[in-house]
Parts: structure tokens; C-alpha cells; sequence
């Protein structure tokens, strides 16, 4: 259990640790925007495409046969990362990396299906899975950060790879010793065409997702979206077809006959989106829009992993057995109580709000969060005969994945359009200080408007740029104006820039936290559909004796025999 637990943290934060790095591996490696997204979206890509099929290569060949060969090459990707020369080979390096995630995550829930069999043993190990999901996803900037401060031996960004070195091989080895050797007790071929359906589909849908607000939503990512729905529903006929057959489909007709399992797998790729919308909003807000440093971002997350680690903690082995459902129905409706206060909280102290100011509404968002990822697997996975834990786990894993990337799709359109929008009135919100501090600087009150329009221009390029970081051609000019007014008069110049610089980050400050405000109120609406989906999963995961008499009725043997 816990070799596979460690292998679920390192996936989990490889996913999010990098995005503090992308400062170095610009400096570094003279990487231009896109090809960091792409280095952020390459393994997320190769990770989701390659799921269901992971999943299914588990069953054929053996759960412990595609850990040990995930594992091994997911340290090796790590390496190729960690000592990438250029751009293009590091890009490769994390597609790789995520393809061998692809191998090895599968695996884990797989394993934990048919070696702890019991509701009792269930509900203990989904609340160490829960926590340490909640723990990973916040875990990743501190640790980045932390480790990119170190510079250890000089290597910098280098180091978010490298560190996967040591716990990959140490892995490795446990693995070898302790993993048991299961797989599907039925004899199993893999679905070619059903791979190559999947595989087309999910480009078809992931791809545009991941890049759409980079190249600015072309019709063709709206055509690819739309052209991958046809494609799923054409895989759906193949795999009843293949399952009639010889009854070796990728995905398994029949588990979409459970609702417990449709149920829950809608429910936790529309919770995943949520949860990956709020991060992406949460960290462009606190580093962006009130300018924390990374560290201090990431330290500010604290709350909510103690938040799902304490929640997660006690479901899965405490409140599960004695209430049932309503801990999964209650998670979305402590979240939402979490994200109003968040609301409050950021509108009451503004932009000078602090980490501490932050923490109980986070801390509570977090409880929530705890309350649903901890016991919602023994709910979805009630129904799923052992023999089919591959590819339920695919399943599970690929629309967490695609949750993930449309709740990072939509909710970044809703932000980043806000952002966009508001950026004139958050302006407009600090023409009268901004003119009243630059007149008493000593600039000539006739030219206050003009001083005024040049900041507002600046800031709604800026606020309408896709990479906040790049400097739009009206701000240049804005600064080679003030460079000028600073020659011949220095002592007025410094005085009225050091106004405008306070007024622009006042101005940024009340635009994201409006925005972030704003959008907030949509991630409550989505937790209100999540919460009436609750009602679908069964009221308790299964008994003992239900999964005994279930597995009688099949003649399903054990998969460690």
C-alpha cells in the first residue's frame, strides 16, 4: 500500500510542481511562452490519452508487471528531465514522462481493489488516498519552491525532476519486494481499435482544451471539441461489439450499467474540474494580482491540504461507516461554504488581505475537499467486479484527468475574460487618488488626463495579454515617455512614477480580486451540481457479504491466486 501510495504523491506532483520553475527554465533555456506550456501540457496530455489503455495492460499482463515498468521509466523521463539541454528535448522528456504515468497510475487503484477486499479495508485505504491527494496538490509549489531556493549543487530548476531520482528507485525496489503479483483472473487480449479509437478521441478533446486560450480559441479547437464527440460514441459501439466478440474490450460495456459507477465517475470529473479550476485561479491571484512571492503562494495552500488531510482522515474509516452518503453529499456544500468566505474575506481586507486572513475559509474549502476524494472510490468501484479493476481504474483516472483540463478550460475563460473586461474599471476605480497624488507631485493638473490615459491603456493591454508577464508595446511606450519626462525633471518624475506604480498595483489588486470573486460564484453553481450527484451513488459502499455474494454469482477466483 504504501509503495503505490508513493507512487500516487509523485504523479500528483509532478503535475503541479513545475509551474513554479517556469521563471528559471525561461532564464535557463531561452524557453519562449508557448513552449512552456507545452512543457506544462505535454505531460498532461500523454497522461490522459494514455489512461484507459494503462489500465487495461494492467489486467492483461499483471498489476505489478506495469507498476514496476511505469515506475522505472517514469525515473527515467525524470532524469532526461532533470538534465535536458534544450527546450525541445526537455518538452519530449515530460511527454514521456507522462506516458509512463499513464503505465503506472492505473495500477494503483487497480491494486488496492483486489488485494483489500472488504468495505472495512476499503474505506481506511481511500482515506490515506484522499489525504494524500489533498496534500500532493498543494504540496507541489512549496516543494518546487523550496527546492528551486536551495539550488541545490547549482542545478536550480533542475532539481523538481532529480528529487524523483532517489524515491523512484527506492519505489523500485519495494515494489519488487512487497507488490503482489495480481491481474485479472480472466484471460485477457488488448482492443487495438479500441485503443486507437480512445486515443483519437481523447486528442481530439484534450488537445484543443489544453491549448485553446493560448492560440486564442480557433474555430478548429472549437471543430476538434465538437468532432470528439461522434468518436466517443463510435469507441462506445466498438467496445460493446469487441465485448460480444471475445469479450476482451478496452473499457467494459457492462460498468456503465452500474449507475454507482456512472454516477461517481461523472461526479468526480466534474469535482477534479473544480478543484484544478480553483487552483489555476488561486495561484494567478496570489502571485499575479496581489504579488506573493512563490513561496509565499505556496505556503499560503497550508490550510487547505490540513484541511483535506484531517477530513480525509476521518471519512474514510469513521464518518463513511456511520453516516454513509452524506459525507460525499456534505463535501460540496462545505467547499461552497469555504468559497463564500473566501469571497468575503477577499472583499472585506482587499488587497492587502494576508495568508492568515485566508486560512479559515481555505482551511474549510479543504474540509470539503476531503469529504468527497477520501470516500468516493469505495462508492464508485462498489459495483465493479474484480476482474474489471483495470480498466474501471482507467476509467476513473482519464475522466478525473479530462475533469480536470475542462474545469481549467472553462473556468481560466470565465477568469482570464473578467480579468480582460474589468481591467477599464478597476482603472477608472483610481483616476481621482492617482490624479490628486501626481498633481501634488508636481506634474501640471492639465496634464494629469493624458498621464492617466497612457496607465489606463497600459493596464488594459496588459490585463488582456495572454502572458501577464509580457510587456505590451503601449506600456513601452509609457515608460520611454516617463524616461523622458525624468530627464529634465528628475525629482518631479521619480515622485509622480512612484504614485503611478502605487496606483497600477491598487488598481491590479481590485481587478483580480473582483475577478476572482466573480468566478468563485460559478465554482459554487458547479458544487451545486455536483452536490444533487451525489444522490445517484448507492446509500453505503457494499457489505462483505454482498461482495461475497457478488463474487459467488460471477465465479470470479481471487486475482492473487
Amino acid at each position: 500500500m504504501l509503495v503505490v501510495l508513493l507512487a500516487f504523491f509523485m504523479d500528483l506532483l509532478d503535475t503541479t510542481i513545475v509551474n513554479v520553475a517556469i521563471p528559471s527554465i525561461q532564464k535557463d533555456l531561452g524557453a519562449s511562452y508557448s513552449a512552456i506550456q507545452w512543457i506544462i501540457a505535454g505531460y498532461s496530455l500523454a497522461f490522459a490519452l494514455f489512461l484507459i489503455t494503462g489500465g487495461r495492460l494492467g489486467d492483461i499482463l499483471g498489476y505489478k508487471k506495469l507498476f514496476l515498468f511505469g515506475m522505472g521509466g517514469f525515473t527515467i523521463a525524470s532524469a532526461l528531465c532533470g538534465f535536458a539541454p534544450s527546450t525541445e528535448f526537455l518538452i519530449g522528456a515530460r511527454v514521456l514522462q507522462g506516458f509512463m504515468a499513464a503505465m503506472m497510475v492505473p495500477q494503483i487503484l487497480s491494486t488496492i481493489q483486489v488485494i483489500f477486499t472488504t468495505p472495512e479495508e476499503r474505506q481506511g485505504i481511500s482515506a490515506y488516498y484522499g489525504a494524500l491527494a489533498g496534500v500532493a496538490t498543494v504540496a507541489g509549489p512549496i516543494i518546487g519552491a523550496l527546492l528551486i531556493a536551495g539550488n541545490l549543487w547549482g542545478f536550480e530548476w533542475r532539481t523538481i525532476f532529480l528529487v524523483n531520482l532517489p524515491v523512484g528507485v527506492v519505489s523500485f525496489a519495494l515494489a519488487v519486494i512487497y507488490m503482489p503479483d495480481a491481474k485479472s483472473p480472466h484471460p485477457l487480449r488488448l482492443d487495438l481499435v479500441g485503443v486507437g479509437l480512445a486515443l483519437l478521441a481523447m486528442l481530439l478533446l484534450m488537445y484543443p482544451l489544453i491549448q485553446g486560450r493560448e492560440l486564442d480559441w480557433p474555430a478548429w479547437t472549437l471543430i476538434a471539441i465538437a468532432t470528439s464527440l461522434p468518436v466517443f460514441v463510435l469507441f462506445g459501439f466498438s467496445q460493446v461489439w469487441k465485448d460480444k466478440r471475445d469479450g476482451s474490450p478496452l473499457v467494459v460495456p457492462h460498468l456503465f450499467t452500474r449507475r454507482s459507477f456512472v454516477a461517481g465517475v461523472l461526479l468526480n470529473g466534474c469535482f477534479f474540474g473544480v478543484i484544478a479550476g480553483f487552483f489555476l485561479t488561486l495561484t494567478l491571484f496570489l502571485q499575479v494580482g496581489l504579488g506573493y512571492s512563490i513561496l509565499k503562494a505556496g505556503l499560503s495552500g497550508i490550510p487547505f491540504s490540513i484541511g483535506v488531510s484531517v477530513a480525509a482522515g476521518l471519512s474514510g474509516p469513521v464518518l463513511v461507516p456511520r453516516y454513509g452518503r452524506a459525507i460525499v453529499t456534505a463535501g460540496p456544500v462545505v467547499m461552497a461554504i469555504g468559497f463564500a468566505g473566501f469571497i468575503w474575506t477577499i472583499h472585506h481586507f482587499g488587497g492587502v488581505v494576508s495568508p492568515w486572513e485566508m486560512a479559515p475559509s481555505l482551511l474549510v474549502s479543504g474540509v470539503g475537499m476531503g469529504f468527497v476524494v477520501a470516500p468516493v472510490f469505495p462508492f464508485i468501484l462498489a459495483e465493479v467486479p474484480v476482474r474489471d479493476a483495470g480498466s474501471a481504474s482507467g476509467v476513473v483516472s482519464a475522466v478525473s484527468q479530462i475533469g480536470g483540463a475542462m474545469g481549467v478550460a472553462v473556468i481560466g475563460v470565465i477568469f482570464f475574460g473578467l480579468i480582460g473586461s474589468r481591467a477599464d474599471i478597476s482603472a477608472e476605480s483610481v483616476k481621482a487618488d492617482l490624479t490628486a497624488d501626481i498633481v501634488a507631485a508636481g506634474v501640471p493638473s492639465f496634464a494629469a488626463p493624458s498621464v492617466f490615459d497612457s496607465l489606463k491603456t497600459c493596464f488594459h493591454d496588459r490585463a488582456n495579454a495572454k502572458d501577464f508577464s509580457a510587456e505590451p508595446e503601449s506600456c513601452k511606450q509609457t515608460e520611454a515617455q516617463q524616461a523622458s519626462f525624468a530627464a529634465s525633471q528628475p525629482d518631479v518624475a521619480a515622485k509622480a512614477g512612484a504614485a503611478i506604480l502605487k496606483h497600477a498595483i491598487e488598481a491590479n489588486q481590485r481587478n483580480f480580486t473582483s475577478a476572482m470573486a466573480r468566478t468563485l460564484v460559478w465554482q459554487i453553481v458547479a458544487l451545486a451540481l455536483i452536490f444533487f450527484l451525489t444522490f445517484l451513488l448507492p446509500p453505503r459502499p457494499r457489505t462483505e457479504a454482498e461482495l461475497a455474494r457478488l463474487a459467488a454469482e460471477s465465479g470470479t477466483p481471487s486475482p492473487l491466486a
